[in-house]
C-alpha cells in the first residue's frame, strides 16, 4: 500500500493536483481511494462529482471520501459516556444526546486522521491519494499522533500502573484515589489507535508532494515545508510547480510574472525534483480539466529516510546521528539534551525525539550543520559506557 500526502500553501492547487493524481493512478489500473481533509466540497467541486462522509466510487478503480467529522465525533463522545457511566452516575452527571453535541476544537483533525488510518489499512486498495489541508494546518497535522503519544506515555505511564486488585488499598494508604481502570484502559486504546496513523505516516512507502504555484510566497512556503517536514522524517517525493505560465505570454503584466515565475523554478530545480503543470487558463473543473493536467506519477519506489548513527570513535572518539534537515538556518537551531530524549528545534519546528540506544549511554559532546544536514556529536559516558567497547 502506497500512501502519498499532498499539501502546500494555501491557494496553491494541492486540491486540483490531488484529484488529477488520483484521477491518473485510477486510470492505469491501481485501486486508488482519494482522501480529502477539506470540511468544505473543494475536492467535489474539482472531480465535478461531489464528495461525502461515506466513501463512494467516483470513476473506475476510483474511491473518494471526506469524512464527517461531526458524526465521528458524537460516536465517541456516545462510547465515553458508555465507559464512564458508574462514575458519571455517581456525580449526578446529566448524559448529553447525540444531536446536541457539537465537534470541539480539534475533533476534525483526530476524525481525518482516524479515517487516513482506515484508508490505509485498508485491503481494497492499492494507493491512498491525500488531500491534506494547507501547510499551515498540515505540518501540525501531521505531528499530532506522536506528540498526543508522548503526552499519554507522560502522564499515565503504562509500566506504572498499580495492579487492578492493589488500587483500593494503595488508595487508602496514600490517601488519594487512585485513577480507574477505565481511565488506563482508554489511555491505552488511545495509544493504540493514535500508533496506528503515526505507523501508517512513518511507513517507508508514505510520501509528501508539494504544490506550490511558482513565486516568492511559494518559495518561502516550500522552503518553511520541506524544514517542517525532514524534522519529522517525511520525505518530500516531488514538488509540483502549479499554474505554471507557456513560454510566451501577450501581456506585458503577465510578462512580469512570467519572468518571475522562472526565477523562482530555476531556483527549485536546483534544488528538488520539479513537476511542472501548466496553467489552463481557468480553474480546472471536472474529469477533462484533471486529466489534461500534466501531474506526474506516483513513485513506486521511494528512498526511505533515514537518521543513521555512524561509529567514529577509532577516529575522532565519538558517535555521530545525522539528522537531514535541508533549509534549515544554522542561527536558528537548538539542542537540548533531556534524559533520553533530544529536543531539536529548527526555525518555526520543535521535535523531541528518543535517542538511539547507544546514544543513551553518551554525552553531548558538540553539533554542527553541513549541507543540509544536523550532525551531534556524542562521547561515551565513562561511567556508562564498558571499557572493553571504548
Amino acid at each position: 500500500m502506497r500512501t502519498l500526502l499532498i499539501t502546500g500553501p494555501g491557494g496553491g492547487g494541492r486540491t486540483t493536483v490531488a484529484a488529477a493524481t488520483a484521477r491518473r493512478a485510477a486510470a492505469a489500473g491501481t485501486r486508488t481511494v482519494l482522501l480529502g481533509a477539506d470540511h468544505t466540497d473543494t475536492l467535489g467541486a474539482a472531480l465535478g462529482t461531489g464528495t461525502g462522509p461515506v466513501p463512494a466510487e467516483a470513476a473506475g478503480n476510483l474511491t473518494v471520501w471526506r469524512p464527517d467529522a461531526a458524526d465521528r465525533f458524537r460516536q465517541d463522545l456516545t462510547a465515553f459516556q458508555t465507559r464512564a457511566a458508574n462514575v458519571l452516575d455517581l456525580l449526578g452527571a446529566a448524559r448529553l444526546d447525540a444531536e446536541e453535541v457539537t465537534p470541539l476544537p480539534g475533533a476534525q483533525e483526530l476524525s481525518f486522521l482516524r479515517a487516513l488510518r482506515d484508508a490505509a489499512l485498508s485491503e481494497r486498495y492499492d494507493l491512498l491519494v491525500v488531500d491534506l489541508p494547507p501547510l499551515p494546518q498540515a505540518l501540525p497535522l501531521l505531528a499530532l499522533p506522536e506528540e498526543l503519544r508522548r503526552y499519554l506515555r507522560r502522564l499515565l505511564p503504562p509500566e506504572r500502573q498499580a495492579a487492578r486488585a492493589l488500587r483500593p488499598v494503595l488508595g487508602r494508604l496514600a490517601g488519594v484515589p487512585m485513577p480507574a481502570q477505565w481511565l488506563y484502559e482508554t489511555a491505552a486504546r488511545w495509544d493504540t489507535e493514535l500508533a496506528a496513523v503515526e505507523a501508517v505516516l512513518t511507513d517507508r512507502h508514505t510520501t509528501v508532494r508539494l504544490v506550490a504555484e511558482p513565486g516568492p510566497a511559494g518559495a518561502d512556503a516550500v522552503r518553511t515545508a520541506r524544514l517542517g517536514l525532514a524534522l519529522r522524517g517525511l520525505r518530500t517525493e516531488s514538488l509540483v510547480a502549479n499554474r505554471v505560465l507557456p513560454d510566451t505570454v501577450p501581456d506585458t503584466w503577465l510578462a512580469g510574472l512570467l519572468a518571475q515565475q522562472r526565477k523562482t523554478l530555476a531556483e527549485w530545480q536546483a534544488e528538488h525534483d520539479v513537476h511542472c503543470v501548466p496553467h489552463l487558463g481557468r480553474d480546472p473543473h471536472g474529469a477533462d480539466d484533471l486529466d489534461a493536467l500534466a501531474v506526474p506519477g506516483v513513485n513506486q519506489a521511494p528512498a526511505p529516510v533515514e537518521w543513521p548513527v555512524t561509529d567514529s570513535l577509532a577516529v575522532d572518539g565519538v558517535l555521530v546521528w545525522h539528522i537531514p534537515l535541508p533549509g534549515a538556518v544554522r542561527e536558528d537551531l537548538d539542542l537540548i539534551r533531556r534524559g533520553d530524549e533530544l529536543v531539536v528545534s529548527a526555525g518555526p519546528f520543535r521535535r523531541i525525539v528518543p535517542l538511539p540506544s547507544a546514544l543513551r549511554r553518551c554525552t553531548v559532546a558538540g553539533a554542527g550543520l553541513r549541507e543540509g544536514e544536523l550532525r551531534v556529536r556524542f562521547a561515551p559516558d565513562p561511567g556508562l559506557w564498558p571499557a572493553a567497547d571504548r
